[in-house]
């Protein structure tokens, strides 16, 4: 797994990208097919804060912590992680007499306008998939709304979290 650390308002010192390499390293074992995992370490003020992005299989898995100290907000956001992978293990595997249930890939976010303009835009690849498996990539996320193609009608559907703890899903009308 190739693991980037970047420091913004911050100097990474060695010891501190080595300290962060070794809490991300291990979720290598849960997840062989992690290609990269980027770990951005920010202060504002006093406000330490650690962001994480495993890429693994097409899937993103995001977590983020703010504490008073650099290597807590690490320690706290590796637990974060660590939770989020078990999930997506424990989702993505089947416990039938079976195979394994496909996981849907790719995260398909896309920022709204803030105040009338735009002021961040992102792209991603879209690749076809159900709206089971779209709920599952928003959770891991932990967004509130989730973008992708219906593999079934091949069109651009949203499935966002309602106000209820249920999902909603849009679709275009034919």
């Amino acid at each position: 797994m190739n693991i980037v650390v970047n420091g913004r308002h911050l100097e990474v010192t060695p010891a501190l990208r080595n300290y962060s390499e070794d809490k991300i390293i291990k979720f290598a074992k849960y997840l062989p097919e992690a290609s990269e995992a980027i770990v951005t370490l920010s202060i504002e003020k006093y406000r330490h804060k650690a962001e994480v992005l495993l890429k693994t299989n097409g899937v993103l898995i995001q977590a983020e912590s703010v504490t008073g100290e650099i290597y807590s907000s690490i320690d706290e956001v590796s637990e974060k992680l660590d939770r989020q992978v078990k999930k997506y293990k424990e989702k993505s595997t089947s416990y039938r007499k079976g195979a394994a249930k496909p996981v849907g890939p790719q995260e398909r976010g896309v920022l709204l306008p803030e105040g009338g303009r735009i002021i961040k835009n992102k792209r991603f690849d879209l690749k076809p998939m159900s709206p089971d498996e779209a709920s599952m990539q928003m959770e891991l996320l932990d967004k509130d709304f989730f973008v992708f193609i219906n593999d079934k009608s091949s069109d651009i559907n949203v499935i966002y979290r309602r106000k209820d703890g249920n999902f909603g899903l849009i679709e275009p009308a034919k």
